[in-house]
């Protein structure tokens, strides 16, 4: 698993990169209650807005960690926003991405590094 410095995570397998945010971001957020998705087919590009999350506190947009084609977003969040904060890196995921250039998962912050990253601050 990669992080980005915005709080999103990146889990690769083969050419496919499924992505959320991270348990720190859920819980900044507060209750999540809204998620907008990006549609299947969609190209995104690393660094632009991909999804919208709503939580009592605010509403924030979640960036591309990386470029591509999302391949599937994660419908249940429709009906069931609340995982995001109940499992924000596994069943809370938001869309799954076909990766252009893998070089740019490299690129993002393993965990360690993305702890060393929360402790400062």
């Amino acid at each position: 698993m990669r992080f980005t410095k915005d709080h999103e995570w990146v889990d690769l397998a083969g050419d496919v990169a499924t992505v959320g945010i991270t348990a720190y971001a859920a819980e900044q957020l507060g209750d999540v209650v809204f998620v907008e998705l990006p549609a299947p087919g969609k190209r995104v590009t690393a660094g632009e807005a991909l999804a919208v999350v709503e939580s009592v506190k605010a509403a924030s947009d979640v960036y591309a960690p990386i470029s591509g084609e999302v391949s599937a977003a994660n419908s249940e969040l429709s009906d069931n926003p609340q995982t995001v904060n109940d499992e924000p890196e596994a069943a809370g995921w938001f869309v799954k991405i076909k990766i252009a250039d893998a070089a740019q998962i490299e690129a993002l912050m393993d965990r360690a590094a993305y702890e060393a990253f929360l402790g400062t601050l």
